[in-house]
């Protein structure tokens, strides 16, 4: 793959002239249908041989399109913030919303390539980093995505020659660190493995291009041209709703793996006495190991799901009661709002993912996907689908980054919601927490039961388990969560 780009391409200065007035004026026409129709987003990324010229490519994209529809980024080393979070987190943060194009310079793949080349990571890491890239990409094109991989490659000879040219300009000598010395000491090492890595990951939704850069006006034409070309497919290609129309439930699974909540014994209850025993053990215990200097390391991410008037919301009030407020905070999820929908579904909940240190309570999370808007129609079966292996692979990147995760569903019987539900509506100050939203639901409490079955079934892993809460009687509820939070956190900290 390589090898073949190491052959000289050029293109005359008159060549030059003469092709880029037009190609300036499609990028830009194409540019702004993209912001207009809210298309996309592209997402361009540039990697390549030291010398090669990705920063300069990258800045000639901004000269020849609107820079105010662009974020370039160029990734260094990870900085203290960075490195208390997931790896993949700088890059979340980092994506453009739909109709805008996002440049990334030495983003994950470089990050990759040089662990490797270093020996940092042996074989079987780097296959498994780029498993993890794969799947993310593969999210981000469902997403919408247009993604453009160029590689940007020199001759052994080329990159040598260039670095010759930046120790003779006095101005741009801080290029010539020592890593950049030693890629191209020893070039054939480097170009092995990242042959390796392009090979890997070159995929239908978002394959390589190969660029020689030795000549810039080749470079940038050739580049230029690849970029038109997406644009105009995006804009041209038939747009996806951000949200489906109603459509009925679907039928539940061949297997039926309901009895996982309707299995659960509901009469679990706790006296008073019992409760007000318990309750102190559990709450300084969880203080305890929040306040240690061993969490400092880790962070903790707590989700909350459960039937309408499951308790919640006073499940979350007693844990926080034992936590010290500067740690942590509380996130509730309801609809997404229209900035949320530019991005893929799962960027609300990547922007929120804890430092070392800190807590973040989700009450709902990512898992409407495959709960409300499954059950609502609010999402495609394709997408709902997707959905099990890319939250599976969200939170292994969360728990990657030191999180330790709890998850809970609370569960009540149909007839206990009924009686919560009219007494809310009896009581002054507990009026607003009941909505025709909530009745609605409650008319499909089937369909939400195979829902739930299925996501407890296809989301439950060794390293982020779902807790099932038998919340019929609250205070054992409460207690059994506080229980089961200051275990995990315990063996995560050992």
């Amino acid at each position: 793959m390589l090898e073949s780009a190491e052959i000289g391409h050029r293109v005359s200065k008159a060549a030059y002239v003469r092709q880029l007035p037009k190609l300036r004026e499609a990028l830009l026409n194409a540019q702004y249908d993209l912001a207009q129709k809210r298309r996309g987003p592209l997402l361009i990324l540039f990697a390549g041989i030291e010398g090669g010229g990705r920063s300069e490519t990258a800045n000639t994209l901004n000269e020849w399109m609107d820079p105010r529809h662009i974020r370039t980024v160029a990734f260094g080393p990870r900085d203290c913030e960075e490195l208390a979070r997931p790896n993949a987190w700088r890059y979340w943060r980092a994506l453009p919303p739909r109709g805008r194009t996002g440049i990334f310079l030495n983003a994950w793949y470089n990050e990759a390539i040089v662990a490797h080349f270093k020996g940092r990571i042996d074989r079987d890491a780097l296959e498994f980093q780029l498993t993890s890239i794969r799947h993310s990409e593969r999210m981000f094109v469902d997403e919408g995505f247009s993604i453009l991989k160029f590689w940007i490659h020199l001759s052994r000879d080329a990159a040598r020659q260039r670095l010759k040219e930046l120790a003779r300009q006095k101005d741009r000598r801080w290029e010539l660190t020592p890593d950049v010395l030693e890629r191209t000491k020893s070039y054939y090492k480097f170009r092995d493995v990242c042959e390796e890595v392009l090979r890997e990951s070159s995929t239908s939704e978002a394959p390589w291009y190969v660029v020689e850069g030795e000549d810039p006006r080749y470079r940038n034409l050739t580049v230029g041209n690849i970029v038109l070309e997406t644009l105009n497919r995006t804009n041209a290609a038939r747009a996806a709703p951000l949200r489906m129309s109603h459509s009925p439930a679907p039928a539940p699974p061949a297997i039926d793996n309901v009895l996982l909540v309707r299995s659960l014994d509901l009469s679990r209850k706790l006296s008073e006495a019992e409760y007000d025993k318990a309750m102190p053990k559990w709450e300084g215990k969880l203080a305890r190991l929040t306040r240690t200097r061993r969490f400092g390391k880790h962070s903790l991410v707590l989700v909350f799901e459960g039937a309408d008037a499951a308790g919640k919301g006073g499940a979350i009030r007693r844990v926080t009661g034992a936590l010290d407020a500067r740690q942590y905070v509380i996130v509730p999820i309801a609809a997404p709002t229209d900035e949320e929908k530019l991005y893929p579904y799962l960027w609300r909940f990547w922007r929120n993912a804890p430092g070392h240190g800190g807590i973040t309570i989700f009450d709902r999370s990512w898992y409407g996907r495959v709960l409300v808007e499954r059950v609502e129609g609010l999402a495609s079966a394709y997408d709902w689908r997707r959905a099990y292996d890319e939250i599976n692979q969200f939170e292994e990147q969360l728990v990657g980054g030191g999180a330790i995760v709890c998850k809970f569903w609370l569960q009540i019987s149909k007839a206990e919601q009924l009686r919560r539900f009219k007494e809310r509506e009896k009581t002054s100050f507990k009026r607003f927490k009941i909505t025709p939203e909530d009745w609605r639901n409650r008319k499909r409490w089937n369909d939400y039961e195979h829902a739930v079955a299925d996501m407890i079934d296809r989301t439950s892993t060794e390293i982020a388990p779902w807790t099932l809460v038998e919340a019929e009687d609250k205070r054992f509820a409460r207690v059994k969560i506080l229980k089961t939070i200051a275990t995990r956190l315990s063996k995560g900290l050992d």
